[in-house]
């Protein structure tokens, strides 16, 4: 694949790059950026003027439902929602059917066929099936391609087992992310615990369910300075104090946050009904602040999707029967520039950085350079363009989204990673 991009605005923090000029892509290797008077008449030519060039984007938060609900996502339509939406790569959570605890299962996601322009990286359960009573064999499932373990939809509640997991874990340099919910707590509860659940009478789901669990983990976390402690999904100010307490004495956490929890409130369950149910809840307007804050501070590392389809069938039931999730991949970065840059509550940096640098440093994986030689693992913006979200030009099976409708900026063009480009029809 050989493109010529012409007028392209370049953006890379890491390679301290922000300049238009012009970008030559060949064999699926930048070999050329600069001011460039001509081209081979075999290079596919793009008039780049109005589009904004930064290193792939990765999700590392994603469910697309194979093996066992491929009713919902499966590996090739998860993939092809990825890249439809910006990223060039995404982590995958465990809990499918059966879950990710086994040679065979990882084995099937990392080479289930799929769009190959999006690299994936598959997560392990931490315990057997999830059911949070014993460990599976890390090592072996390391090896088998791991990138980081979690039971997440569950909580390892047994305190015990997670200070085994987490010494186990320590050993191997290996990434917890945890799904913090104390289910004594939040058992039985549907949405946020407060005045629309008394309203709806409903059962809530409280703050401290989570806030809990973080702090539980971060008292052993104490012990173990060699492995990676990540909250998945983090929703409460609480949680916030406990992480930015936290980060004062410990380099070995991170959190990441999801563009529902920093824009819509639990008022929000009024207006949608079971597309805004999710897990954790939508909380209240207060907790929205302060994640804003965190995220300005730097207290939350990463965004992500927590992409989770469900069908309409699913999601056409009662409030308190309906499944937890929404999809996310499709709308989660012209939410975040929405929300976030254009609201000035992050720079553009720092977007990047929340949505393509940290991942990857957190996973160990390579960096996307924006450099001669480096392979071109790119997405393409259009972060001037004003448009609508309609979840009908979603490429995954499921349309379970709040956000349908919604006047957003900042589109997806194209992304460009192993030597192919897709380009975008949101």
């Amino acid at each position: 694949m050989d493109l010529f991009l012409k007028n392209i605005h370049l953006i890379s923090p890491l390679d301290k790059l922000d300049i238009k000029t012009d970008l030559c892509i060949k064999d699926g290797v930048i070999n050329g950026i600069g001011k460039i008077e001509s081209e081979s008449k075999t290079t596919n030519l793009i008039n780049a003027e109005d589009i904004t060039c930064v290193p792939g984007f990765f999700d590392m938060h994603v469910h697309f439902r194979a093996p066992g609900q491929v009713h919902k996502e499966d590996m090739y339509s998860g993939s092809l929602s990825a890249v439809n939406g910006g990223f060039t790569g995404v982590l995958t959570m465990p809990n499918t059917i059966p879950p990710v605890d086994s040679k065979k299962v990882i084995e099937y996601i990392l080479n289930k066929e799929r769009i190959t322009t999006l690299d994936v990286y598959a997560s392990s359960c931490l315990t057997k099936k999830r059911l949070g009573r014993e460990l599976v064999d890390f090592k072996s499932m390391n090896k088998y391609g791991a990138a980081a373990f979690t039971d997440d939809g569950s909580v390892v509640q047994n305190p015990d087992l997670m200070n085994k997991a987490m010494e186990q874990l320590n050993e191997l340099g290996s990434i917890i992310a945890q799904h913090c919910e104390d289910m004594y707590l939040s058992g039985g509860g549907c949405m946020n615990k407060g005045t629309v659940s008394r309203k709806l009478n409903y059962k809530g789901i409280p703050n401290i369910s989570e806030s809990s669990i973080i702090a539980r983990d971060l008292m052993f976390l104490q012990s173990y300075r060699n492995l990676h402690y990540h909250i998945q999904h983090v929703s409460a100010s609480d949680s916030i104090k406990l992480i930015r307490r936290a980060k004062e004495h410990l380099n070995n956490i991170s959190c990441e946050v999801c563009p529902h929890h920093f824009i819509l409130t639990d008022e929000d369950c009024l207006k949608y009904s079971t597309n805004a149910k999710m897990n954790p809840p939508l909380r209240t307007a207060k907790d929205v602040s302060e994640l804003k804050k965190a995220l300005k501070g730097n207290v939350i590392d990463i965004i992500s999707s927590d992409h989770a389809p469900h069908n309409e069938n699913e999601k056409s039931v009662t409030f308190e029967q309906a499944p937890f999730g929404i999809v996310g991949l499709e709308s989660s970065i012209a939410l975040s520039y929405t929300y976030l840059v254009k609201e000035n509550v992050i720079s553009f940096e720092d977007l990047i950085y929340k949505m393509s640098i940290n991942p990857r440093k957190l996973l160990g994986l390579e960096q996307n350079k924006i450099k001669v030689n480096e392979k071109a693992n790119l997405t393409l913006l259009k972060t001037k363009e004003t448009w609508t979200i309609n979840s009908n030009k979603f490429k995954s099976k499921s349309k379970n989204t709040p956000f349908d409708g919604f006047a957003v900026i900042c589109k997806p063009f194209a992304v460009i990673n192993n030597n192919q480009i897709y380009f975008s029809e949101l």
